[in-house]
């Protein structure tokens, strides 16, 4: 089995990926958290666990790991030194250590609004501008990646159905749970090379949009 890092792994959408990696066949999951207090969670679903905050060293939790999901992030209401900290600088951390470990894979969860991060308004300008640099550094790494870059995140229930574009010219919005769906689908050795594209909620099943996708490279809705 793969042991795959969840980075961001408490947050709302990292506690749904863990859900999803623990019942998985192919997939250990290995939940990175910042203090022991967020321990217990994990515990009861039957995930490992290790220490490591973005903002330090967390080259221990790397050992062994074969697969990663940055799921971190530190919001757009934050201050401008956190947004910094976690979305750019911790996520370039992480994939130098992907880079140390060779792993096979780097499924960065991104948000819609990257490629013109300079034009968006200014409450969100600093966060969709430290996911850009996050971005264009895993471009120009030497990783297989897949950058996925979702609509507006709800709440609402798993429909395990999305649309796909490399861009959508339309705002939209799309569950964590199916989010979270798709980050895990893309670790799928099947999958190989490099990806980048933007999910909505949609009526065409996860691992069939995304491979009609992947092959065409035209948007499917």
């Amino acid at each position: 089995m793969e042991k795959v890092l969840i980075i961001g792994a408490n947050g709302t959408t990292g506690r749904m990926i863990a859900k999803r990696l623990v019942s998985h066949p192919s997939y250990s999951p290995v939940a990175m958290i910042r203090d022991s207090s967020q321990q217990a969670f994990f515990e009861k679903l039957g995930v490992k666990t290790v220490l490591g905050d973005l903002e330090k060293d967390f080259s221990e939790a790397f050992k062994g790991i074969d697969k990663v999901i940055f799921a971190a992030g530190s919001g757009s209401k934050t201050g401008k030194e956190k947004t910094l900290a976690v979305d750019k600088l911790g996520a370039i951390k992480s994939m130098d250590l992907a880079m140390q470990q060779q792993v096979k894979k780097f499924v960065m969860l991104s948000a819609r609004g990257v490629e013109n991060a300079e034009k968006a308004d200014e409450s969100m300008q600093h966060y969709l501008m430290a996911k850009k640099a996050a971005d264009e550094y895993l471009k120009s790494s030497s990783l297989p990646f897949a950058i996925v870059r979702p609509g507006k995140l709800t709440n609402g229930p798993y429909t395990g159905k999305i649309k796909i574009s490399a861009v959508f010219n339309e705002k939209g919005e799309i569950s964590r749970e199916d989010v979270a769906a798709v980050l895990v689908h893309m670790l799928d050795p099947a999958i190989e090379g490099r990806q980048i594209f933007e999910i909505l909620a949609g009526k065409v099943d996860i691992p069939e949009a995304i491979n009609l996708f992947l092959k065409s490279g035209q948007p499917v809705i």
